[in-house]
């Protein structure tokens, strides 16, 4: 199993440590623009293998992609990372041109590969790879709303004053501050509904602290996370490179599910050797398909900015 990873910058590199450490992909190929950026990333996690027992093979490669050929699953992280009081979906001039560039050349050298797209404004980079890129829709995935779950999960954890592995629940929608679905109803705590252990009011606290995750982090870091980010990709790999048909909610392209067309944003899909094997379609209320009309709303409205 190959992987390719198209940005050596912190969410690439995060993204190659996480995947070599669970040791299930015979090569990791990480890609960079900068000269010998992603050789020096790729040298110093081999230094590591020993110490953290995996065998992957990591290699750094400087714009080429003729190294990338074969990748079974390649992501493409590549472009400007979010700066303090920045919106996702303010780096979509420079970013759209770069994630077109680099999925044009990874599918020229691996045309049955799976992309699974990080770079933001995530739903419309997702929906960008759809419209120019010929690949079908079960092998074109945007990774955003496993993230936006886990913090989700997080916050929850939090506020219950629990371990987080008694904790389940789900974002769906957009992957932007304003965008995201926390699904507040069906979050649980060991199978029983958290509204049971925590206020209304205190519920509503956790969605809107998800809600605004990664802005939160992006001006206490001076950037945009990548330890989580990275570790929702090795997760997303990790499902298709082992067909281990998980659930994930990812920005898929609609074709009337959840009653929307032509557009990429994040639902609970089951996730296989060839990609998106299913759409698992929720039963929402009439307030959770409020919310997700508005949160398509705001998608397009960024999907209307690009120039194909």
């Amino acid at each position: 199993m190959k992987i390719t990873i198209v940005g050596a910058g912190a969410v690439g590199a995060s993204c190659a440590e996480y995947i070599a450490i669970k040791d299930f992909a015979s090569e990791v190929v990480i890609l960079d623009i900068k000269e010998g950026f992603a050789e020096g990333k790729a040298m110093d996690l081999m230094q590591t293998a020993s110490l953290n027992k995996f065998d992957t093979k990591i290699v750094g490669v400087s714009n080429d992609y003729s190294k990338t050929a074969g990748s079974d699953i390649v992501v493409i992280t590549s472009g400007i990372p979010r700066k303090p009081g920045m919106t996702r979906e303010e780096l979509i001039g420079i970013n759209a041109g770069i994630v077109k560039s680099v999925s044009s050349n990874l599918i020229e050298h691996s045309p049955n590969t799976i992309i699974i797209v990080v770079s933001n404004p995530m739903d419309t980079m997702t929906y960008l790879v759809h419209k120019t890129s010929g690949l079908p829709k079960h092998r074109i995935i945007g990774m955003g709303g496993a993230l936006d779950s886990a913090r989700f999960k997080y916050r929850l954890a939090e506020a219950l004053e629990a371990p987080i592995s008694d904790v389940d629940g789900m974002v769906i929608g957009g992957h932007s501050d304003l965008g995201m679905v926390p699904l507040t109803r069906m979050a649980t705590r060991n199978s029983v509904p958290v509204s049971k252990f925590i206020s209304e009011e205190r519920l509503n606290q956790v969605m809107e602290d998800t809600k605004v995750g990664g802005g939160t982090l992006t001006k206490l870091l001076g950037t945009s996370a990548w330890y989580a980010p990275g570790a929702a990709v090795s997760a997303l790999v990790q499902a298709i490179a082992c067909d281990q048909k998980k659930m994930f909610p990812c920005s898929i392209l609609l074709e009337g599910e959840y009653g929307l067309n032509d557009i990429c944003i994040g639902v609970p899909v089951i996730l296989g050797r060839n990609g998106i094997d299913s759409v698992v379609e929720l039963d929402l209320t009439d307030a959770e398909k409020e919310h997700m009309s508005r949160s398509a709303e705001g998608v397009r409205k960024t999907n209307g900015l690009l120039a194909f």
